[in-house]
């Protein structure tokens, strides 16, 4: 059986157009079980930049993480047009972040499982939440929704438009299947 696998998934340029390819190149590549809600975050970091569309994928794959990260999320950001340089808070045309993979924990290969963004942003904690809402983060004995009970939503704001349009596309795809 694959592991589940969660992928945290933000833009904030061209946010919309970008996080819709990247949902789809993602399927490409990998088995999606679930998409939460995105929703729209202030930007980290210096005042007066767009806004961020963030949210998360549930995934099943037979990748391990490094080769999930290099095979696939980081193909799909350069096929994005991602650019990195030394803000590691600039604006970005898609970000793809491995948070969760399996029971997993590990600090190797540059990827650090559980990430610990999951209990420092609620704009991650909160759409992993939506997709299991017993969800035990590994290493822990404590549920996520008791550990990121002091994270506020409150400048998480729900991006109804681009929901609706997905639920759609994800109706369609689902009838024609």
């Amino acid at each position: 059986m694959s592991p589940r696998a969660f992928i945290a998934v933000g833009s904030n340029v061209d946010a919309e157009r970008n996080v819709t390819d990247a949902l789809e190149l993602l399927g490409r590549h990998l088995r999606i079980v679930a998409v939460s809600s995105f929703y729209l975050t202030p930007a980290l970091g210096p005042a007066g930049r767009p806004d961020f569309l963030n949210g998360v994928v549930e995934i099943e794959t037979e990748l391990k993480p490094i080769e999930l990260k290099r095979q696939v999320l980081l193909e799909v950001e350069d096929a994005l047009g991602r650019e990195r340089d030394d803000d590691r808070n600039a604006p970005r045309t898609i970000d793809l972040d491995l948070v969760l993979y399996g029971d997993l924990v590990s600090d190797e290969a540059g990827i650090a499982l559980p990430a610990p963004e999951i209990l420092e942003r609620a704009f991650v904690a909160l759409p992993l939440l939506e997709l299991d809402q017993n969800l035990v983060l590994p290493g822990t004995i404590s549920p996520l929704r008791e550990l990121a009970r002091g994270l506020s939503s409150e400048q998480m704001e729900p991006a109804e438009l681009f929901n609706a349009r997905q639920r759609r596309v994800d109706r369609a795809g689902k009838e024609s299947a």
